[in-house]
């Protein structure tokens, strides 16, 4: 299907972006640069941004006359579609509850922060119930895609297993150094990094990898045409030889955590055929022989095909003044505000990224489009 909201003649559709942290920034920004999008709303929790200009709060040189609100229900009357950019890191019941009161408000919600719905066949089925519900109720769609980026564990290694003739493995990393991460709750207490050695990051506790990242390994699987006879969690810790500083996120001392590397391995007759792995540090020199970054950089997502041809794809993304952890965040807001279009044509319904296609940068070409 093709969008017909692509025109410039065509009604923009009133677009509201929930939450203006990392994610909710760049949300405002792709929707404000989005041809056939007009952000209508900003909504936050915040006291002190309520009433904030959406162009302050994105970091935009120019105000947008639209002011943050805490007012839900202003915010979503009329809207056409939803960013939902806040996080459900550490509270996806109220994540879930703040999507599906959008879906049921008849909106197009996109957002990376169920890690339930990344593959909606294997969703726990009082999440997937819920969900069509409130399809049914308010005739609302809703697509999830990872923040990791979710491109990156779907349709970018799906288009490099296109290109192999044979293929014995598909991996996907994300190699980043966290310095640059402003999120202090995901880095020092999600994945552990500063906290003593026999602390236990919650990001690795049994179970945890499969439920964040085991919907993306699974909607592999099913693409591919594989069913895995068991999915297997490996990680790996490495602590600090010497005290960082960081501009950011500050001290990291010697000897607490300063590098994680974790694998969630797809298995079939005993062999790991795709796997996502994360190789995460506070400081560059901190576990050198890892897999690193090919130029020194931040950050880069990369997938590997082993097979015939072997296939190796670095993406490196940056944004914020070179930021490249604001750069993977603009990527996947990027594919999630770039889908509004192609969902509100489709109609109502659960869609993952099997379902929605990548849409070209129409009417996005040249400086003059920048926000």
């Amino acid at each position: 299907m093709s969008s017909t909201y692509s025109g410039a003649d065509a009604h923009p559709l009133q677009t509201v972006v929930w939450g203006t942290g990392n994610v909710g920034r760049a949300a405002i920004r792709a929707v404000q640069a989005h041809p056939a999008l007009a952000l209508s709303g900003v909504v936050v929790h915040s006291e002190a941004k309520i009433g904030v200009d959406a162009g302050e709060l994105a970091g935009l040189p120019t105000t947008l006359g639209v002011p943050a609100t805490g007012d839900l229900d202003a915010a979503l009357a009329g809207a056409d579609a939803v960013v939902y950019a806040a996080s459900g890191d550490l509270r996806p019941d109220d994540a879930l509850a703040d999507v599906l009161r959008a879906v049921r408000a008849g909106a197009v919600v996109v957002t990376p922060s169920l890690f339930a719905l990344y593959d909606p066949p294997s969703a726990p089925a009082d999440v997937r119930d819920a969900v069509d519900e409130a399809i049914a109720t308010g005739g609302g769609a809703l697509f999830v895609s990872g923040v990791d980026p979710g491109w990156a564990n779907d349709i970018l290694p799906l288009l490099a297993s296109g290109l192999a003739s044979s293929i014995s493995q598909l991996r996907c990393q994300e190699i980043f150094d966290y310095t640059t991460y402003d999120q202090p709750d995901a880095v020092r207490i999600l994945t552990g990094m500063g906290q003593p050695m026999d602390y236990e990051p919650p990001m690795l506790v049994a179970g945890v990898p499969t439920m964040v990242w085991g919907g993306q390994l699974r909607l592999l699987g099913r693409a591919l045409g594989i069913e895995f006879d068991d999915i297997v969690e490996r990680h790996d810790r490495r602590a600090l030889t010497d005290t960082v500083d960081t501009p950011l996120m500050g001290r990291f001392d010697a000897g607490t955590q300063g590098a994680v590397r974790f694998e969630l391995e797809g298995h079939v007759a005993g062999d790991a055929v795709v796997v996502v792995e994360h190789v995460t540090r506070i400081d560059a020199a901190c576990a050198p022989d890892w897999p690193q970054v090919p130029d020194g950089g931040a950050g880069v997502h990369r997938v590997i095909v082993e097979g015939r041809p072997r296939i190796e794809i670095d993406v490196v993304a940056t944004d914020e003044g070179g930021n490249r952890a604001a750069g993977g965040n603009a990527t996947a807001v990027g594919r999630l505000v770039n889908a509004i279009p192609w969902l509100r044509d489709a109609g109502p319904g659960l869609y993952d990224a099997l379902d929605v296609p990548i849409q070209p940068g129409v009417g996005k070409l040249g400086k003059a489009t920048l926000p």
